[in-house]
């Protein structure tokens, strides 16, 4: 089952599809052939990722709703656009109303998020156990950081942990470029005033994930 009706390529599932999106996720495969570091990766993809966001045309308003059942809670859906099938690749909106926030959470990989419409505060937290328990964490707040339209940061395992509030009076939009599945992978929530983490899983409004028993560890 695709996300939409439109007619999808091999090894690769479109939301959307217009000129300006298609080349813009050709320019990421090429950028991730020519480099095997994820820091390279991301500091050629990001003149693209720029241009993308400063443009307003190619998204489509249904992609900028919030959802009531989404798996973040709080009315915030995640909206897939594209993903390559083989895990390696997923660009999805992140779309909160004013006033949700985020669980604390983490995600496994490589990436850069943009702030497509509206303001967000985000929280940017460090692990500072060993990792290795499946339900307790020790989260230290590392850093604020007050986003507008435009601005953007980059995912690495240092910054890999964060909760994202919408500020602003409107609904705010964020794109989540990432290097693996992310609606579709179990990651981690966590509750730093308790001390603990879960296994959590976001999954798309729009498309449905391959249901697997592994969460992650």
């Amino acid at each position: 089952m695709c996300a939409t009706d439109l007619p999808q390529t091999p090894g690769e599932e479109w939301a959307i599809d217009n000129p300006r999106f298609r080349a813009f996720i050709a320019d990421v495969h090429r950028i991730r052939r020519a480099h095997d570091d994820p820091r390279a990766t991301i500091a050629a993809i990001r003149p693209h990722f720029t241009t993308l966001m400063a443009e307003d045309d190619w998204l489509p308003q249904r992609y900028q709703e919030p959802a009531a059942d989404g798996g973040m809670g709080s009315g915030i859906g995640t909206w897939l656009l594209y993903r390559a099938l083989d895990g390696s690749l997923a660009l999805s909106a992140l779309v909160a109303p004013p006033g949700a926030q985020t669980p604390v959470h983490d995600h496994l990989a490589w990436g850069l998020v943009g702030l497509y419409r509206g303001e967000q505060d985000e929280e940017v937290f460090v692990r500072r156990d060993d990792g290795l328990s499946a339900t307790t964490a020790h989260l230290e707040l590392q850093e604020r950081r007050r986003l507008k339209q435009g601005d953007f940061y980059e995912l690495l395992p240092e910054t890999d942990i964060h909760r994202v509030k919408t500020t602003s009076a409107i609904t705010s939009v964020s794109l989540h470029l990432l290097g693996i599945d992310n609606g579709c992978i179990w990651r981690h929530r966590f509750l730093p005033d308790e001390g603990a983490v879960l296994p959590f899983k976001s999954g798309y409004v729009n498309a449905p994930c391959v249901e697997t028993t592994e969460p992650a560890t």
